[in-house]
């Protein structure tokens, strides 16, 4: 029923090669020295205040005039006696 076969061998195919890149790395210390310098510097400062004082203060000043206004009769001599048509007059400061 089935016939014997034989395998035959062809040609290779030969794809174009696949690249690949491996990267090695060696690290090389090289030590570099940057020298710093802090200078305190202390600084003192005088503060001159200056102060103004003020004071304040009022002055009442209070003022009296006696006027003699002419009334009935004659006017009398001095200020303090009582005057025509008034009554006795209050004792001072009025």
């Amino acid at each position: 029923m089935y016939k014997n076969c034989c395998n035959q061998v062809l040609p290779a195919i030969v794809h174009p090669t696949k690249c690949c890149v491996k990267h090695t790395c060696q690290n090389y210390i090289i030590p570099e020295i940057h020298p710093s310098h802090t200078t305190t510097v202390n600084h003192e400062n005088f503060v001159h205040e200056h102060y103004f004082p003020h004071t304040e203060s009022v002055v009442n000043e209070v003022t009296n005039q006696q006027v003699m206004m002419p009334g009935p009769g004659p006017m009398p001599g001095p200020c303090y006696g009582p005057r025509p048509g008034f009554g006795p007059r209050p004792p001072f400061p009025y």
